[in-house]
């Protein structure tokens, strides 16, 4: 007798979310290609990569030891020169060696606080504007809580609170982070809440609700996804916004002490009387480091901001 061939098993059914996935594929690859016609973001990609990297390898480039002013490789004040580039501070440490340590102080906290500041911003935005639109009596009084206290939180100055909220919670990164994130948060819940008006006046909503969507489904499921974008342009904005403000900071003298941040080299610069000695290259390295940081998330922002908004793509 012969053996009966083994029948092969049927084909799987395909995944019902298999053409989600494509779809998303298929759109960043898009995104990508309408991104790479921009100039100017391509530039600040690239620099952003480039600083990205270099903080990333900074405990390779540099000797924390050298950092401390017992162990300063060089003499008090030394002009730029073959053996330091950008010179030296008053302890004899190499300033080009501070830039390079401080970016990673710099970069973390400006994205941490940008993390915590979109976070918040987005919870308050969405959450006013999905209960604003259908939540009835009880959502609209959350609605207007909530936007009385954005509205508050928009007219106090960024700055002052920054710095009163710094002095008052314990020194260190994680206080500054916290100050920079709760006071910057409220344009981007203003600019959320928008989105989430438009978003929940679209049909394909109006059924989720139909068919028995609860608020945290139509909120997680239907309209996040839809402000992504918008959020992302947002997030890029914020983070050069953030490294301005934590610069702010350790320039006043509220930052972490025991940490090197480019703000931090400034206000040593200004402490050390660089500003009225003429010592420029004290000043000038970290302060164009964080103009040329922010140059580079403004350009990110701003191309991706003409890539998700299709009139400005008209526009270009």
């Amino acid at each position: 007798m012969t053996a009966e061939p083994a029948s092969t098993p049927p084909p799987a059914p395909p995944s019902p979310r298999a053409p989600a996935r494509r779809r998303r594929r298929e759109a960043l690859r898009d995104l990508a290609r309408e991104y790479a016609r921009h100039r100017a973001g391509v530039v600040g990609l690239v620099g952003l990569l480039a600083m990205v990297v270099l903080a990333l390898t900074a405990p390779l480039l540099v000797d924390p030891a050298d950092l401390t002013v017992t162990r300063a490789p060089g003499a008090a004040f030394e002009p730029p020169g073959a053996r330091f580039p950008l010179g030296t501070d008053d302890y004899g440490r190499s300033i080009l060696d501070l830039v390079i340590w401080g970016s990673r102080v710099s970069l973390t906290v400006g994205f941490l606080a940008t993390v915590v500041s979109v976070s918040l911003g987005t919870l308050v935005g969405i959450t006013a504007g999905h209960f604003g639109a259908t939540g009835g009596t009880a959502g609209r009084i959350l609605s207007s809580i909530l936007l009385r206290l954005t509205d508050w939180f928009l007219v106090l100055p960024t700055l002052v609170l920054a710095v009163a909220l710094a002095a008052v919670l314990p020194r260190g990164t994680g206080t500054i982070i916290i100050a920079i994130g709760l006071t910057v948060w409220p344009a981007t819940a203003r600019l959320v809440r928008a989105q989430t008006l438009a978003v929940e006046a679209r049909p394909y909503v109006e059924r989720a609700r139909a068919l028995g969507g609860g608020h945290a489904h139509v909120m997680l499921w239907h309209v996040l996804p839809n402000i992504m974008p918008v959020v992302l342009a947002q997030t890029t904005l914020l983070v050069a916004t953030s490294i301005i403000a934590e610069s702010t900071l350790a320039f006043l003298g509220v930052g972490d002490p025991t940490t090197i941040s480019w703000g931090g080299i400034l206000e040593s610069a200004r402490n050390a009387g660089a500003i009225s000695s003429g010592i420029w290259w004290y000043m000038i390295p970290p302060g164009l480091a964080i103009a040329l940081v922010a140059l580079a998330f403004t350009l990110c922002g701003r191309a991706l901001e003409a890539v998700i908004d299709p009139r400005l793509r008209e526009q270009r």
